[in-house]
């Protein structure tokens, strides 16, 4: 498919979440059935090997920038979403997103950083009205940022897609009318699922991009930014499926979790105003900016791209800033050790 495809099936969905229209929009009903009972053999054949308890990762990372006076006062990090965002599939709490990403954020803003998790593992996108309303339930601790994984139970549980982004704009809507910032995570690539077979494969992964380009129209335009997962895991899960699975090999292992969080991290500290920002975008990268739709397509194409809103509206509608930020592969890095949260 098409990236100006995409954009339009794209922008078909978040009309209809947004309108209350319905139907499923990702790759056909009867071919998301398909998918969905290779995907649920698969998790029968991958749950023998699972580990289904999540770590415990809540609590304080960056104990060393632990220092009384203005400015140091600990940022506050909140996860939501389903089992990716909980880190299910290791054995660690250090080894977690939430840890990952607490740990590196601490680093960067040279602060504290206090841990919050309420994502579920087997959530779908309904469930975040639930968890919106526990991270919003204390006036006084509202988080500074969250981030928000969730998707891949809508599609094997054959949520529509509209639904799907209805609720997901619905949470980032509230949570940025509390204040808060807001990273989601798109929808992952069901298509790297390694029991899955061709052409069931194909099926997946393109339903998968479909609603993460949806869900990156609904987000952006509640004023929250999103990064590509689907992409940036799917090459690396594909070439090296014994590494970056886990022992079920339906989730990340360890080292898929860190590839994540290092592409998530810029855009959470971009988002806390704590990375440095170029005046124009890097045209030699392909970054610029593009109607919401064609910005969300072109997102869903490749890995750990980042979309946020920019100009408020154009001759085609909303537009948005598409960011290639620099990562490094997972093999380029030396394994990460994020300090232990107290408590925990």
């Amino acid at each position: 498919m098409t990236s100006m495809s995409r954009a339009r099936v794209a922008r078909r969905i978040a009309a209809g979440a947004a309108y209350g229209g319905g139907g499923i929009g990702l790759a056909g009903a009867a071919a998301v059935g398909l998918v969905v009972a290779e995907v649920h053999l698969a998790r029968r054949q991958v749950n023998n090997g699972a580990h289904p308890h999540v770590p415990q990762a809540e609590g304080r990372y960056g104990l060393a920038y632990d220092a009384p006076g203005p400015g140091k006062e600990p940022l506050r990090l909140t996860m939501l979403g389903d089992s990716t965002a909980a880190g299910q599939g290791v054995h660690r709490s250090g080894q977690t997103p939430g840890a990952l990403l607490a740990s590196g954020l601490a680093a960067v803003a040279e602060r504290p950083v206090e841990l919050r998790n309420v994502a579920l593992p087997g959530a779908q996108s309904d469930d975040l009205d639930r968890q919106v309303a526990l991270v919003l339930s204390d006036s006084d601790e509202v988080p500074d940022v969250c981030v928000i994984m969730i998707g891949a139970n809508d599609v094997t549980h054959r949520m529509p897609a509209t639904r799907s982004v209805r609720h997901l704009s619905s949470a980032v809507r509230r949570l940025r009318t509390a204040g808060t910032e807001v990273v989601v995570g798109t929808c992952p690539d069901l298509g790297t699922i390694e029991p899955v077979q061709q052409p069931l494969r194909w099926l997946a992964r393109r339903a998968s991009r479909q609603l993460a380009a949806a869900q990156t129209i609904g987000a952006v335009e509640q004023g929250g930014r999103t990064v590509s997962l689907g992409d940036l895991l799917g090459p690396e899960f594909e070439a090296n499926p014994r590494e970056l699975f886990g022992p079920d090999h339906y989730h990340p292992s360890a080292e898929g979790y860190a590839t994540a969080a290092m592409a998530v991290l810029p855009t959470v500290c971009a988002a806390l105003g704590l990375w440095p920002e170029e005046e124009r975008p890097d045209v030699s990268r392909r970054e610029g900016f593009l109607p919401v739709a064609r910005a969300a397509a072109e997102a869903a194409s490749e890995a750990g791209t980042e979309v946020t809103a920019a100009m408020p509206t154009g001759p085609r509608g909303p537009w948005a800033l598409l960011k290639r930020r620099r990562r490094r592969r997972v093999s380029e890095t030396e394994p990460a050790s994020p300090a232990s949260p107290s408590g925990v």
